[in-house]
């Protein structure tokens, strides 16, 4: 019965319970009375709170002016073109019988006109475009009413606020006078806009209830609930509303997915950069944060939230954290770099290895074409090796470690003063209502469908139909398999570009250009570099569509699910991708090469490469920092400015094609805010712009040892990023759903998985890959004077050129005297030694102080990061009191009301029994005064009476 009054309603457009342009257009023929703002309905008094787009196509008899009731009919039916179907048509009708096209086209209106129905049921206003073209976009505005908002809220458990207001407890003591000399110092930089947190009163949050209206600071139910809220609660309808049509299917989600809707959007709150002087919230944060002007201003964080949700405004304040703690992170790392700088010119080993009086003839680096060398040449290299391996960068790895620590410690108590003042701190588990995915429930049809007989013969089983592990696991097994080969592919590449050196410099060894010969090195490690750069950024695109693939085939049942599963293995998958060649310069380079006489080979004729003289720590420097800043302004300019730029001009040169301009509503029309919206990028989630942080936090902390200006790079690139993605959000992408979040999820985790990792990276990059350890060994154990004085001639071994295999030694030297020993970097024992060229004393000495300092550094840090954890509570002490004071003033607050509301009922009761008193007082009288009446009537009577029988 419901369902044929909400039919009746869309069918007549005199009643209000809902418009249907569709009808109105086709009776009226005006469309005059839109608004020109595009955000209300036809009576300019409903806000449009959703919006539903969708392309539809006019079967034949339809555009040839066939019965409007074609649209009402089922599509396996063929269809008369005087508007009777088959079974009843005349023999001299024409038969038109839907194509396949044709009858897609109808499931799918028919499927809409169902679920546009069962919207209507569940209280929602609805007003239609007319469908006046043979094809086109339609859209569908929906607006929620009080009673459906105010039931939705009491259902969601939505936290409004109270009539109660209380006042914040500041922070005592000198805290306090920070905070206020900070406030004024920083009142340049807070951005312009209202709402912020400049009062210190409160309003008292409650879950909403329509039992207790007369608690909320009701003043306009129009404005009650903010767009955002509305938006929000429509959502859920939207989600949880089913279609019979649709094989039962739940949600706008799903037709969405078998593409009878097209998008299903809220509407922005108008235009952010247009001539209308009205301002809007978007218009603010345009001016107040989306702009590259405004990069020196705070964000306007409530703002952000308010605008777009929980969930979206803790990724700015996590970011806008992330930034603001790279600025000491950053000073320190300069510092640690001035301070190479500064000491370079006192660095004993690299003077050794600069003075041409230390005639340090080295061994060939290839076979055959390679000559002896002077030492002395490598000095270049030494000196800027010195920049960054120097006992500066010890203390600043360990530095960096407690800087992650205090990080993530000041997010969670960041995090938890915001869930406080976003009304999250009672959001529990069971109030985020997840909906099935679309694909779950096609799966989950297929299975009932499959198991249709045993249901029959199981009729007493009330068990719900659900996915079990059973069906999933050739999904898990297809990942598991997937994620193997994917890492094995980033290997073979990092392999491949470690046989492009081996190569590249053997070759390059044999040119006759002496300045190709002098430049091998440079040249190799740049262009490797390179490529390790462009291969990284391809295998990342594709990773992260391999991904989302793979997560599919798991087919998980809520969005959540799926979001935390697809962030795994794209975390996983671009980790790998990222640092497999740091890792292999950091740890493997120059590890399995062998010694002269006995070179380890590839291909059987191909040396593994070395580290350069001064170690392998400045290539690694140069590596991180060439594919740090590589991703970032590739991935920022390329793939975040010029792909969009790039799909906004190719839909803006499709809009503009003849074809397109047919099917064109009236140019002299202005566009409604809902036709802008559609032209904009779909909100795709949150986890590009985390991976792309969480990638560059992996490069400012674990490998930090070795290139302490990662955090500057970081900090320039953020400053823009940050107004980067305000800019996205507010001008390129439609508005996304609000959600309610109180925690970043699973980043966190990840987050604090990394920083427990980059201690472990980084004590190894101090021991294995810097010469930190071997120096310290030599300082105290093997140093005559204390210093460093002949610490290049101790790393450096003998070898006898008679002892190279034949063939390998060069063919033609340049040296004026015949040489018979050449040095290598390495511990062994000399050609006159007993063992000769095995292990020396020195080697073990140096491997057992390098496994020293690894457990020393590790142990001494994790005691430090724990130290700093338990020293910062998690939550701000004076959060935790005004929840506590929150809690008791809400207590007071109820039973203040309630004792009102009591005596309220007290004095209406009270009335009625005074007015009940009186009327039986009055009663009383009345029958007194009438029993009165009666007696002296009656003694008149008998006095009458008596006188009368005396007469």
């Amino acid at each position: 019965g419901r369902n044929e009054k909400g039919w009746q309603s869309l069918q007549c457009p005199a009643v209000e319970y809902i418009i249907n342009n569709y009808l109105d257009g086709a009776q009226t023929g005006s469309t005059e009375r839109l608004t020109p703002g595009g955000m209300h309905f036809r009576d300019s008094k409903r806000k449009v709170d959703y919006v539903l787009a969708y392309h539809y196509r006019k079967s034949t008899s339809q555009s040839s002016g066939g019965s409007p009731s074609l649209s009402q009919r089922p599509p396996s039916l063929a269809i008369i073109s005087n508007g009777e179907t088959a079974k009843t048509a005349s023999p001299d009708a024409e038969v038109i019988d839907l194509g396949p096209l044709e009858a897609l086209e109808e499931a799918k209106r028919e499927q809409r006109k169902e679920f546009e129905s069962n919207l209507m049921e569940a209280g929602l206003e609805i007003e239609k475009d007319a469908e006046n073209k043979t094809q086109g976009l339609s859209f569908v505005r929906i607006h929620a009413p009080w009673n459906v908002l105010s039931r939705e809220a009491e259902f969601l458990k939505i936290k409004m606020p109270t009539k109660r207001t209380y006042e914040i407890t500041e922070e005592m003591g000198i805290v306090n006078k920070l905070s206020e000399i900070w406030q004024k110092f920083t009142k340049p930089l807070q951005p312009k806009v209202p709402q912020q947190n400049t009062t210190r009163m409160k309003h008292l949050s409650y879950p909403f209830s329509r039992e207790k209206l007369y608690l909320y600071n009701i003043q306009d139910k129009d404005t009650f609930f903010d767009n955002a809220t509305r938006s929000r609660i429509v959502h859920e309808i939207l989600k949880r509303t089913y279609t019979t049509k649709a094989k039962n299917s739940m949600g706008i989600n799903t037709l969405i997915a078998n593409n009878v809707y097209e998008a299903a959007f809220p509407l922005h709150d108008g235009e952010y950069d247009g001539e209308n002087k009205e301002m809007n919230e978007r218009k603010l944060l345009y001016q107040e944060w989306a702009r590259y002007g405004s990069f020196y201003k705070f964000q306007p964080i409530d703002l952000v939230r308010k605008y777009f949700g929980e969930k979206i405004g803790m990724y700015f304040a996590w970011l806008g954290l992330y930034t603001e703690f790279l600025i000491p992170s950053s000073v320190v790392g300069i510092i640690v770099f001035l301070y190479g700088c500064l000491t370079i010119e006192s660095d004993v080993p690299s003077k050794e290895m600069c003075d041409q009086r230390n005639a340090f003839t080295m061994c060939p680096l290839c076979d055959k074409t390679c000559d002896y060398w002077n030492l002395s040449s490598a000095c270049g290299t030494a000196r800027a090796s010195h920049l960054f391996d120097n006992p500066a960068t010890v203390f600043f790895s360990v530095f960096m470690a407690l800087w992650a620590t205090m990080f993530l410690e000041n997010w969670k108590r960041l995090q938890m003063r915001l869930s406080y003042f976003w009304d999250l701190t009672g959001l529990e588990e069971e109030e985020v209502r997840e909906h099935p995915r679309p694909e779950y429930e096609t799966k989950l049809l297929q299975k009932k469908s499959q198991s249709e007989k045993c249901k029959k013969a199981c009729q007493d089983e009330d068990e719900k139909e659900k996915l079990t592990w059973k069906d999933r696991t050739p999904g898990y097994l297809v990942n598991f398999a997937s994620i193997l080969f994917m890492i094995s592919l980033t290997f073979s590449l990092v392999f491949g570009v470690i046989v492009y050196r081996i190569t590249t410099a053997a070759a390059l060894s044999m040119s006759p250009n002496e300045s190709t010969k002098s430049n091998v090195r440079v040249t190799v490690t740049a262009t490797a570099v390179i490529i390790n750069l462009v291969v990284i950024l391809i295998l990342d695109e594709i990773y992260g569509m391999v991904a989302k693939w793979l997560t599919e085939m798991e087919i998980p049942k809520t969005e959540k699910t799926f979001e935390e599963h697809l962030i795994m293995k794209a975390f996983l998958l671009k980790f790998v991708n990222s640092y497999a060649p740091i890792f292999y310069v950091a740890f493997f380079k120059g590890r399995f090469v062998g010694r002269p006489g006995h070179y380890v080979y590839v291909f059987a004729g191909y040396r593994m490469e070395e580290c350069a003289p001064g170690g392998c720590l400045m290539e690694l420097c140069i590596q991180l920092s060439i594919i740090m800043l590589g991703k970032q302004l590739i991935q920022n300019n390329i793939f975040e400015i010029g792909v969009p730029y790039l799909k906004k001009l190719f839909r803006k040169l499709k809009d503009e094609r003849p074809e397109a301009k047919t099917n064109e509503s009236d140019p002299s029309k202005p566009p409604q805010q809902w036709e802008l919206d559609h032209a904009l990028e779909p909100f795709t989630g949150l986890t590009p712009e985390y991976m792309e942080m969480i990638i560059q936090f992996g490069f400012v902390t674990l490998f930090v040892a070795s290139f302490p200006l990662a955090p500057v790079f970081a900090l320039l690139n953020n400053v823009i990023e940050v107004r980067l993605d305000a800019k996205k959000f507010v001008t390129e992408l439609r508005r996304p759903d609000t959600v309610r979040a109180k925690d970043i999820g699973i980043w966190f985790n990840i987050l604090s998985g990394i920083g427990k990792f980059s201690v472990i990276i980084n004590a190894f990059v101090i021991s294995v890959t810097s010469d930190f350890i071997p120096r310290l060994v030599y300082q105290y154990a093997y140093s005559h004077n204390g210093t460093m004085h002949g610490f290049i001639n101790h790393t450096l071994s003998y070898f006898n050129v008679s002892d190279f295999k034949a063939g390998t030694q060069p063919e033609a030297s340049s040296f004026e005297e015949d040489v018979s020993l050449c040095r290598f970097k390495d511990y062994r024992e000399p050609p006159w030694s007993e063992n000769q060229y095995e292990f020396s004393k020195q080697y073990w000495t140096v491997l057992s102080a390098r496994l020293a300092f690894v457990i020393i550094f590790q142990n001494l840090v994790m005691f430090l990061s724990v130290l700093v954890d338990w020293m910062i509570p998690d939550i701000p002490k004076d959060i935790s009191e005004q929840i506590k004071k929150e809690k008791s003033v809400l207590v007071d607050f109820f039973l203040k009301e309630e004792h009102e509301k009591l005596k309220l009922i007290e004095n209406f009761i009270t009335r009625d029994k005074q007015r009940s008193k009186n009327e039986t007082r009055g009663r009383r009288l009345r029958a007194a005064s009438f029993c009165q009446f009666n007696r002296s009537q009656r003694g008149s009577l008998t006095s009458f009476s008596s006188h009368h029988t005396d007469v």
